[in-house]
């Protein structure tokens, strides 16, 4: 097959990339200029284009004669953008996901995968917390799938629900390195209850790959492996940094709390969280979970693999420049 990856350059779409090439695929990745050092391997075709200033058929002609095209952009809810949120995340996610997937669908692909979120899932399991309605950026997620599988209408589009994803990629700083400087600085560690679902990027790229290979009805598929509490989450990033820290469990009343002055400060300056800050504690102190059956339906259908998790935490610290010296 012939794939069209969106973010090809990015985490998420690098490693997808990886293993499309190992499955046999041909790939053709968009980037705004020639990526440096010789980032993805040679035959990889690059179409340099800024895909938001491109005409409809200019995006046509881009994805003509490709079977497949994976989605892998956008901004996740560690973007504090300015206020309104919901605006800002409609515009970055949902709007350009139904363009190109109505734009694929009519330039002839046959399957489409977009890279969202497992707060669409909870959200859909979870009616009773109404968590689209509380937070513009699961709001936005949901309605991204939803964009999604519509616009491309005769292609079978597999909406890939993912969680906490470790790992790294060349010459790219984790998202994580906020945390993990925290994690590893010399003050107490405070941290909330509960814990969420985890997994390597490798395996996020073998599902991305198996959805790329999939024909059938369109849906959503939440991706996941081991269920893992914040504090071993912690403990292990400690241990991995050199540091050995006890976590203290934050109440969540002293969350909120902590919270709301976030949240007050964020609105002096204009800006707004796609998760509202307060409400979203409640979901903090969960165990957001994907369960063990979902799970094992999605692997069933995509074919990602499990386990690794230790390596890919110590590669996103090391990615972080905080692996201690030998």
């Amino acid at each position: 097959m012939k794939v069209f990856v969106l973010g090809g350059t990015g985490f998420l779409g690098y490693h997808a990339v990886l293993e499309l090439l190992r499955r046999g695929h041909e790939v053709t990745v968009l980037a705004f200029d020639m990526p440096e050092d010789d980032l993805l391997p040679p035959g990889v075709e690059y179409r340099l284009a800024d895909i938001d200033k491109c005409s409809d058929e200019e995006i046509k002609e881009i994805l003509s004669g490709h079977d497949s095209m994976v989605f892998a952009i956008g901004a996740d809810d560690r973007v504090v953008p300015k206020a309104p949120a919901y605006e800002f995340f409609y515009k970055a996610n949902v709007l350009p996901a139904g363009r190109l997937f109505r734009l694929a669908a009519g330039a002839g692909l046959k399957s489409g995968v977009l890279c969202g979120s497992y707060f669409a899932y909870f959200d859909r399991i979870w009616p009773e917390m109404k968590l689209s309605e509380h937070h513009p950026y699961v709001r936005v997620r949901r309605e991204q799938a939803d964009a999604a599988v519509m616009a491309g209408e005769g292609m079978t589009v597999s909406v890939l629900e993912l969680p906490y994803i470790f790992g790294n990629m060349p010459g790219r700083v984790p998202l994580w390195a906020p945390l993990l400087k925290y994690i590893l600085s010399p003050f107490p560690v405070f941290y909330t209850a509960g814990g969420t679902t985890m997994i390597t990027v490798e395996h996020v790229a073998e599902a991305i790959a198996g959805a790329v290979e999939r024909h059938g009805e369109s849906g959503s598929f939440p991706v996941g492996d081991l269920n893992i509490r914040w504090s071993e989450m912690v403990e292990t990033f400690s241990r991995l940094g050199g540091r050995k820290q006890e976590v203290i469990t934050m109440p969540a009343r002293a969350a909120k709390l902590f919270m709301r002055f976030l949240q007050v400060y964020m609105s002096a300056t204009g800006r707004e969280h796609g998760l509202h800050p307060v409400k979203f504690v409640d979901v903090q102190v969960l165990e957001t979970y994907i369960s063990a059956e979902d799970l094992e339906a999605s692997r069933k259908v995509l074919g990602f693999g499990s386990g690794g998790l230790e390596k890919a935490f110590r590669d996103t610290v090391a990615a972080c420049g905080l692996l201690p010296e030998d």
